[in-house]
């Protein structure tokens, strides 16, 4: 429906399933100085889940590597000693440089897990509430009624026995869920509310102390739009200086501008309640700061490991070059080249997660075939 409605064939939809070339470790830049152990914890908790295939995916599950060739790796994964990870990624992996329509160069941005200031009751201190998955959301798979479209899905509301567009951010924000009984908690910050929702993810401070950790519960299916992009059309910042601090400093420094600028990302993310360890991403593990990593969803395994080839968004004359694993999405994660780094908590984590927007290209490791793995 919605290709038809676009004017595009469903095959025409996926015209960014990227192309693996099969390289060598020796082609990794930089893959003999990494930490290979660091990434060990990540990969034993997507080993926890079944491999996420991707819904646009060419060739069926075996291109990614079969359930029992990941099967065997990740039981090898749960004993090896970190002395021996990187021979143990060499000898179970194999690497593909990952190419799109516009070669094997993307984005590499990053996130965190912001801290907000919150109450269990509304207040002139804490006047934003933030919510969960509101009753009346309904989601629908577009591939249930028929046809190939992968995993795209609407969402919306039944109204007078029809599916209709779900409140954008506007009307919530104005008021369409009052009465619903869907508040979490309140927070004391609009524009810390805003970028919570662009995360996905975080943690609100309570005045006794308490930490409560939210987790991405739904959006409702609005187009996600990037402000940033919508400051530099209107011409109030430079695209090259676009970052998370420089887009929070103008909202701040435009109080009669902010509200009307965020309600042109018209998208809207409600939250869960997430007990213990966390943030927790797509793949329903905890994510692992510097090791975890949002993808394309529909082109990317959710579970496999990843090279990153990028710079440091602090120092761009200094590489960063890391071995990861795919364990979150994003909406504005899109493309078969873009990836989204999680760099953990604290003021640290938000320097760096703000200012990543950085070109890149990765390469994804596959389980080497059973009956190879046997003879190496």
């Amino acid at each position: 429906m919605l290709a038809a409605a676009a004017g595009c064939s469903p095959d025409e939809e996926r015209a960014d399933i990227p192309v693996l070339q099969p390289v060598s470790f020796a082609d990794l830049p930089g893959w003999a100085e990494d930490r290979h152990a660091e990434a060990l914890p990540a990969l034993r908790r997507s080993c926890a889940k079944p491999l996420s295939y991707p819904t646009q995916a060419k060739g069926g599950t075996e291109r990614f590597g079969s359930p029992g060739d990941w099967r065997s790796v990740c039981e090898e994964a749960a004993r090896i000693e970190d002395g021996a990870a990187r021979a143990f990624f060499e000898r179970r992996f194999r690497p593909f440089r990952v190419v799109g329509p516009d070669g094997d160069s993307g984005l590499i941005t990053g996130y965190y897990e912001p801290e907000l200031s919150g109450a269990w009751q509304p207040s002139d201190a804490y006047p934003v509430p933030l919510y969960t998955r509101p009753k009346d959301l309904v989601t629908v798979r577009l591939s249930d009624f028929g046809g190939d479209f992968g995993d795209e899905r609407l969402a919306g509301r039944v109204e007078g026995g029809r599916l209709k567009p779900y409140y954008d951010r506007a009307q919530i924000v104005d008021g369409a869920l009052d009465g619903a009984g869907t508040e979490i908690v309140w927070v004391a910050d609009p524009i810390a509310a805003f970028f919570l929702q662009i995360q996905g993810s975080g943690r609100v401070r309570l005045p006794d102390g308490e930490i409560l950790r939210l987790g991405y519960a739904a959006t409702n299916g609005r187009p996600y739009t990037a402000i940033g992009r919508v400051l530099v059309a209107e011409g109030a910042l430079e695209r090259e200086e676009v970052t998370l601090q420089s887009i929070r400093d103008w909202l701040r420094a435009n109080p009669a501008e902010q509200r009307r600028v965020m309600d042109r990302n018209r998208s809207y993310v409600f939250f869960r309640e997430v007990p213990g360890e966390g943030p927790v991403g797509t793949q329903g593990v905890p994510l692992t700061p510097g090791r975890s990593l949002a993808v394309d969803h529909r082109l990317m395994p959710l579970g496999a490991p990843l090279w990153i080839d990028t710079v440091d968004p602090l120092d761009p004359a200094r590489p960063l070059r890391r071995l990861a694993v795919a364990q979150d999405t994003g909406g504005a994660i899109r493309g078969a080249v873009r990836g989204d780094l999680f760099w953990g908590a604290g003021l640290d984590a938000e320097e760096r997660a703000g200012r990543m927007k950085s070109p890149g290209r990765y390469y994804v490791l596959l389980p080497v075939p059973g009956e190879k793995a046997a003879g190496v």
